[in-house]
């Protein structure tokens, strides 16, 4: 007699479940990599707010200032970051960079500079306190990112860092931009 390959794993199975056991649910990879990216980001954001506290910089006001400290002339008035700029690199509405920048500004940071060509604009520059802060939130960013991820190799780091930058690259590619402005609109 000839057995078919589904006399053969039935004969060799375990006894199949009830019939109202639950169905288990198929792998979702990427939804447990994004659950597992956001308890990195979670921990690591939490750990880098702890070490910056005693400068009295939050996480976001660290960002703005890094995203100033890396715009090409920042330190010129002509030339520095206008403030809905910012609001776009750091992905945020107008008004909370004028939030953050109230903040950054008040603990003399930056300063704001009218626009010499449009005066309804506002330029941020970063000023000496500024930069001091930057090298403080660099150190503080490295030694957190040593904390986490010192204890992975740097080969599996940088298959990390290439699998993130090649998705990011792919998302941004394939979604429209958040925010646009009207046509005709300076910003």
């Amino acid at each position: 007699m000839t057995t078919t390959p589904t006399d053969d794993a039935a004969s060799s199975s375990p006894t199949p479940d009830p019939p109202d056991a639950p169905v288990p649910a198929p792998q979702d990879t990427a939804a447990e990599l994004a659950d597992a990216m956001t308890r990195a980001i979670k921990r690591i954001r939490r750990r880098t707010s702890e070490r910056l506290e005693p400068y009295g910089i939050t996480p976001g006001q660290g960002r703005a200032l890094r995203t100033l400290a890396h715009a090409p002339g920042c330190e010129l008035p002509d030339r520095a970051m206008r403030l809905s700029d910012l609001a776009d690199r750091l992905h945020i509405a107008p008004r909370s960079a004028t939030t953050v920048v109230d903040a950054l500004e008040e603990a003399g940071l930056v300063e704001r500079s009218p626009d010499p060509a449009d005066r309804r604009a506002v330029r941020i520059l970063l000023t000496e306190a500024g930069r001091s802060a930057v090298e403080r939130i660099g150190q503080v960013r490295h030694e957190v990112a040593q904390e986490y991820f010192g204890q992975v190799s740097p080969a599996d780091q940088d298959v990390l860092l290439r699998v993130l930058r090649s998705a990011e690259s792919r998302y941004a590619a394939a979604t429209p931009p958040r925010r646009t402005a009207p046509p005709g609109v300076a910003r």
